[in-house]
């Protein structure tokens, strides 16, 4: 496994990043950060937020993602034209304590260009909509104990989507009713959505859901169910054999017949779970990055069916 970075060494490289990053400004700007004077240039720090900042923006702005597809964008390192990005854009969105790299680049450069959607609402403790356990890895690395998945509840993730109309309409006035419009047109799909999960998960036989990484407690939460985590809100951290006992022991307890794995992280260790328990895996994506197919709202929609069908749901 390779070790996480420090804050001092994140800082350190950080800071001599921002040094090169005003020689990288000025260069083509990569992934949708060339200058356009007609539309608003923003940079989503990951998928999700590039997903909301497009459909609000809609054809105002142009959008780039400092997370790559297929990367984990808990570790995401800027290179010198990430780092251009971030101080060439006009409007930053981006999720404080979620990548320290990120929040680093827009503490020197960001000013009053950024927008930090964990401010939005108060985000859930780490151990929200599950067990606490001694020895879970990641939540003192990411926000203080704070859970930062909120997009994993659509009607938290269509709040913010209203706030950042708002944001996008100081930047850009002469649009702001456009940009509150399309935010509405949103909202409406994501409670529609939030419809479909709570008519879903409200008949099941089982409402625990062991999963190989805690990024489903506002899911959880929010549609009353239970998470059980092999490990902490740090994805590719490995859990104990004293913490993989436990965890076993929940799920014969639970009577599990499906372990969680996720899209960007090794199956491995679920996959040693439910052969000790006789258990199925499955993959539940938390959407960090982008499907490989659709969107949030479809990637959301291949969840539910997910856990319908994991906890025996009528």
């Amino acid at each position: 496994m390779t070790a996480r970075a420090t804050p001092r060494v994140l800082t350190a490289a950080t800071a001599a990043l921002l040094a090169l990053g005003g020689l990288s400004a000025c260069s083509d700007g990569g992934d949708g950060g060339g200058k356009d004077p007609g539309r608003v240039d923003v940079v989503a720090a990951f998928y999700p937020l590039q997903f909301l900042t497009e459909r609000i923006g809609g054809d105002r702005v142009v959008v780039g993602n400092l997370t790559k597809p297929g990367a984990e964008p808990h570790d995401l390192e800027l290179n010198p034209r990430q780092v251009g990005q971030v101080v060439d854009a006009e409007l930053i969105v981006y999720l404080t304590g979620f990548q320290p790299a990120v929040d680093e680049a827009v503490e020197q450069n960001g000013g009053d260009r950024a927008f930090d959607v964990a401010g939005v609402a108060p985000l859930l403790d780490a151990a929200a909509g599950g067990h606490e356990h001694e020895g879970e890895a990641g939540h003192e690395e990411e926000g203080g104990g704070k859970d930062p998945h909120l997009w994993l509840d659509p009607t938290r993730l269509a709040t913010v989507g209203d706030k950042l109309a708002e944001r996008l309409g100081a930047v850009d006035p002469d649009h702001a009713a456009d940009y509150t419009a399309r935010a509405g047109a949103l909202r409406a799909e994501l409670t529609k959505l939030d419809t479909e999960y709570a008519e879903g998960l409200r008949t099941c036989q089982r409402r625990e859901i062991v999963t190989s990484h805690t990024a489903f407690g506002y899911l959880a939460e929010h549609y009353k169910l239970e998470q059980i985590g092999l490990t902490g809100l740090t994805p590719e951290a490995e859990p104990s054999p004293q913490r993989l006992a436990e965890v076993a022991r929940e799920a014969r307890a639970h009577q599990a017949g499906t372990i969680f794995f996720e899209t960007l992280v090794s199956p491995k260790v679920a996959e040693t779970i439910a052969r000790e328990v006789g258990a199925k895996t499955a993959v539940l994506d938390p959407i960090e990055g982008p499907p490989a197919e659709g969107d949030y709202l479809s990637a959301m929609r291949a969840n539910l069916q997910t856990l319908r069908t994991a906890l025996d749901c009528s």
